[in-house]
């Protein structure tokens, strides 16, 4: 599978030359299966440059997957073109997030006085699965799902084909239990040999101390919870949105030098919009 990352910031999108590096769009991924599916997690601005490429591309059926329903994650949802064109077929995790089904999220978002446009308005032939939930399988690529420690109906992901695995736990405080939170030692069964594992890793550790219960994990828990799962490579993300790119670099820099002194192999780096990975 290859995975692409099409908005690694949190929170709301940026703009300006200290976010050139690691862009500023909100959180999309891409994941193209072995066997042709482009499934889609989350809808935050980077699915608006996504779609661009997928109408280039004349690829004209989609999956979408969601962990939650925060601004950032569903706001770039109306200005996916492919949603324009009758050739295009969209294919749409249907559950229950906060109280309401993915439809009802986005009948809303998509509602005067929030936007002009309704889904009724939509040519793309678009349907709701409730079968793409707990455990199931798109294509050549297997998934499961956990419950995050976030908002009520959050969900981390685990994707495997071929022996390969990607772990996507982004909006996940590990220094906190939420509600429906799994405890670290969950989340570390649940990512245990991941060959790539994406965390939220919002904030620093000073940041954190004044954050804690926001639902957002520190830069030490997630390369905590990496080292104890036996992860090939931790991506950190879910960039707080005041982070430059300089930031960012002496952040994973700093986690290097960690890594190295305590004689830990571990793969780490912040993750970019437009990064890529096949595995």
């Amino acid at each position: 599978m290859i995975i692409k990352c099409w908005g690694s910031r949190g929170s709301i999108p940026v703009s300006g030359g200290q976010y050139v590096v690691y862009g500023g769009d909100t959180t999309c991924l891409e994941i193209t299966a072995g066997s042709g599916e482009t499934i889609i997690i989350d809808a935050g601005t980077g699915i608006r440059r996504l779609g661009n490429v997928l109408l280039a591309q004349q690829k004209k059926q989609y999956y979408m997957l969601f962990t939650h329903c925060h601004w950032d994650h569903i706001m770039g949802f109306p200005f996916f073109k492919p949603l324009l064109y009758t050739r295009n077929r969209l294919v749409i995790q249907d559950r229950k997030i906060g109280g309401l089904t993915t439809k009802q999220v986005i009948t809303q978002v998509m509602s005067p006085p929030f936007f002009p446009v309704s889904p009724k308005d939509l040519k793309a032939d678009i349907s709701f699965d409730a079968a793409l939930n707990n455990q199931f399988r798109i294509g050549s690529v297997e998934i499961d799902t956990i419950p995050t420690s976030h908002s009520r109906g959050s969900l981390g992901y685990t994707f495997t084909e071929d022996g390969k695995t990607f772990v996507f736990l982004t909006d996940n405080e590990l220094g906190f239990s939420h509600p429906q939170g799994q405890g670290v030692d969950g989340y570390k069964r649940f990512a245990e040999h991941a060959d790539v594992l994406f965390h939220d890793a919002e904030y620093t550790q000073t940041e954190y101390r004044l954050r804690k219960g926001w639902g957002h994990s520190s830069v030490p828990h997630a390369l905590d919870l990496a080292v104890q799962a036996g992860a090939g490579q931790l991506g950190l993300i879910h960039l707080n949105q005041d982070r430059s790119d300089h930031d960012m670099d002496a952040i994973v820099q700093d986690c290097k030098d960690m890594l190295t002194a305590q004689k830990i192999t571990l793969l780490c780096y912040g993750v970019s919009c437009d990064f890529e990975i096949t595995l």
